[in-house]
């Protein structure tokens, strides 16, 4: 399974005394001692002056500046909550583009965030948001894919996505969407 963005922070935590000669929080006192607030004169100090590489350097800025949290996982909670109140009748929806997205591969990751779940192989293939009592909406990365029927494009819905699909009962999630769903899988 892809590493999530968290897991590879800590990754780079881990490894950091051994590849800068520092920890994290010692990189971070350089930083706060130097006065500097922007994140980008943070990267550019750590590499012109302390030759660190610029994603190390990206995540102690980062860290400076109080942006990196380091949560044990996604919270369930996150899929809860979206589905709470008026659009808990979505949820069946949302469950069968998860089952139909998780037998893709083992690599699929899932990342709930507080309005939706961003679906990730190497890199964001689609996402799965309850937008409206009753409508939940599928972004699809499909680049050079045409518009055309279900298969919109994204518009003012997420700039993470090129097209969308609006589905409102679990009988829309047929093979077309599935279709769709593995071409963008298999593009990620």
């Amino acid at each position: 399974m892809a590493q999530s963005p968290e897991d590879m922070a800590r990754t780079m935590i881990a490894n950091m005394p051994a590849k800068t000669g520092k920890s994290l929080d010692e990189w971070v006192a350089i930083i706060n001692a130097s006065d500097l607030e922007k994140h980008g004169e943070m990267i550019k100090l750590l590499k012109t002056e302390h030759g660190m590489t610029h994603g190390f350097a990206n995540l102690v800025g980062h860290a400076a500046r109080g942006g990196v949290t380091l949560d044990a996982a996604p919270s369930p909670d996150l899929v809860e909550a979206q589905y709470a109140g008026p659009k808990a009748g979505l949820r069946p929806i949302h469950d069968a583009l998860i089952a139909a997205v998780s037998a893709f591969g083992n690599d699929v990751e899932l990342a709930p965030k507080k309005a939706y779940v961003s679906l990730r192989r190497t890199k964001q293939f689609g996402l799965v948001q309850p937008s409206t009592k009753t409508r939940l909406d599928l972004g699809l990365n499909l680049k050079g894919v045409a518009p055309n029927g279900r298969l919109e494009a994204s518009g003012s819905f997420n700039a993470m996505c090129t097209h969308r699909v609006r589905l409102e009962s679990v009988s829309a999630v047929d093979a077309e969407v599935i279709g769709w769903l593995r071409e963008a899988y298999d593009a990620a």
